[in-house]
């Protein structure tokens, strides 16, 4: 084989090992988003894509609404079991979200620490921001799960 082919194929062998690597790691955030999950978490936070946090995560804020980071969102039973099993189903399972945050909070990962290591404190503390838990402040589309770096637009 000439050094030529060597190249193309070690090359397309790398592009394949990437795209397979990238898509190991799942979408974030399911087609189907569950409309109770949407409205109900939606109604304080963004309604952060499952997997961003482990299934034990998840079962811990689950069972735990009536204490839900100082507030009471409690949710009937048989809500609770639904939004559950979707969570269960959809949560993050890659590398970077195995280890489960401290206290369960998505903004205290690890991960997310790297990602907003730039952005200053001051910035959480804006009326416009409020908190790391809002992304859409910044992320005009996290709702969808869309996270791109090169879309965050940091409000006054």
């Amino acid at each position: 084989m000439t050094t030529s082919k060597k190249l193309k194929w070690a090359l397309g062998g790398g592009f394949a090992l990437a795209a397979a690597w990238a898509w190991a790691d799942g979408p974030l955030i399911p087609a189907q988003v569950l409309p109770l999950y949407k409205q109900e978490c939606a109604a304080c936070h963004t309604a952060y894509p499952p997997g961003m946090l482990p299934a034990a995560s998840w079962q811990r804020i689950m069972t735990g609404l009536d204490r839900h980071y100082g507030s009471d969102a409690s949710l009937e039973p048989a809500q609770v079991q639904q939004v559950s099993a979707w969570l269960q189903a959809h949560a993050g399972t890659y590398k970077r979200v195995r280890e489960e945050p401290p206290e369960d909070r998505l903004t205290r990962a690890a991960w997310f620490a790297r990602k907003h290591r730039e952005v200053d404190v001051a910035v959480w503390k804006r009326a416009s921001v409020k908190s790391p838990a809002q992304c859409s402040a910044c992320h005009a589309q996290a709702d969808q799960g869309r996270f791109d770096e090169r879309q965050v637009r940091i409000p006054r």
